[in-house]
């Protein structure tokens, strides 16, 4: 008999599972896959470290979860410093001295702010639509170049039809900075993620290729509690409705060339280009082998975002009003489930970044391990 079953081995259930194990709990952890780590899960291409669902660099201004995952995993300085290219015109992310110089001239941060005021002023009240709330923040000029066709990709709706408080804040400043984070920790672990998942686990035992609905009875009964990191919304069999998500597919290429882009990530702004983004995986950690070697390859991931449909990764919560009621409905069920804690992305049906999701699984332990 377990104490804890954890379902799913990305960084909510696996950070429960440690920390239940350290204050001497029997814990079970399975997952559908046949591998561990979730999201984070990473695969070697010839000797790239290739993020397998999409780029994830680590960074947080927390310093408690920067101790915590240290624990695990050793990492490099990578700071993240993506590229725009709208229609072949390159710009800096975040929004900076070096973009507003591109868009209009300037070369001083009241230059730059006064032009942006400028712009601003169109929008008369509250914002009512996401158009309305980026042209608010950066400008018109800038939402038509960098925000309006990336986001519109990203969301496969119009931004007049999305609502403003999906974007509460761009990434923009007055000075030259491109640390788009620009976090006091970020980097990606040495030995990449699925080492420091498997470092997080240690000896606990796993179960991989067990999917927890389809055996959900005889599971529940070997465990006290279930740590459940998977869909809210499938736990109880969607008999209130379907939670929406937007989708990404991959098209990943091994490319006999040392260089292909020069950056890490390059942001495909203009609504025609049908891919989001491109990565180069191997600048993560600086076209080196495990050695210290230059790679001589390159392997690279276009990303298009699509709709959710059955069977694919579910990769963004749709965050709108019908979206959040129908959750808020399924949230009321969960609570009821007196053994069951919901947790993680898909649990809460929330976008969490990797820090958030560890600290909310150490919180989690606190309340349920005191």
């Amino acid at each position: 008999m377990y104490d804890y079953l954890a379902v799913g081995s990305g960084l909510f259930g696996t950070v429960f599972a440690h920390e239940a194990t350290e204050k001497g709990k029997k814990v079970l952890v399975i997952d559908k896959c046949q591998n561990i780590g979730g999201n984070v899960y990473t695969e070697n291409i010839e000797g790239i470290n290739v993020h397998k669902y999409g780029a994830q660099i680590f960074q947080t201004n927390n310093k408690k979860v920067w101790n915590y995952i240290t624990r695990f995993a050793e990492f490099n300085r990578f700071t993240n410093s993506p590229v725009a290219n709208y229609k072949r015109e390159l710009f800096s992310m975040p929004f900076n001295l070096y973009t507003f110089n591109k868009i209009w001239g300037v070369v001083t941060p009241q230059e730059a702010e006064d032009k942006i005021n400028e712009q601003r002023a169109e929008i008369i009240g509250e914002p009512k639509s996401l158009e309305e709330q980026a042209i608010s923040i950066v400008s018109r000029d800038i939402f038509n170049k960098l925000v309006k066709g990336y986001t519109e990709k990203q969301c496969g709706r119009d931004c007049k039809s999305l609502l403003a408080f999906i974007i509460k804040q761009l990434p923009g400043r007055f000075t030259f900075d491109n640390n788009y984070f620009n976090a006091l920790y970020q980097g990606i672990p040495i030995g990449v993620y699925t080492k420091m998942v498997a470092n997080i686990l240690g000896d606990i035992e796993i179960r991989l290729n067990t999917d927890y609905l389809e055996l959900k009875g005889e599971l529940d009964a070997i465990a006290d509690n279930v740590i459940h990191t998977g869909h809210i919304d499938a736990y109880f069999d969607y008999k209130l409705g379907t939670l929406e998500y937007r989708s990404v597919r991959f098209e990943t290429e091994l490319l006999d060339i040392p260089n292909f882009q020069g950056n890490a990530v390059v942001n495909y702004t203009d609504r025609e280009t049908s891919w989001t983004r491109i990565i180069e995986y191997k600048r993560f950690e600086f076209g080196k082998d495990a050695e210290g070697n230059d790679l001589p390859k390159m392997v690279i991931s276009r990303e298009y975002s699509s709709e959710w449909k059955t069977g694919n990764e579910q990769y963004y919560p749709v965050n709108d009003e019908k979206n959040d009621r129908l959750y808020a409905e399924y949230k009321e069920l969960a609570e009821a489930e007196k053994k069951v804690i919901f947790g993680g992305c898909l649990g809460e049906y929330k976008y969490y970044d990797m820090d958030q999701v560890i600290a909310a699984a150490l919180e989690c332990v606190e309340k349920e391990l005191v």
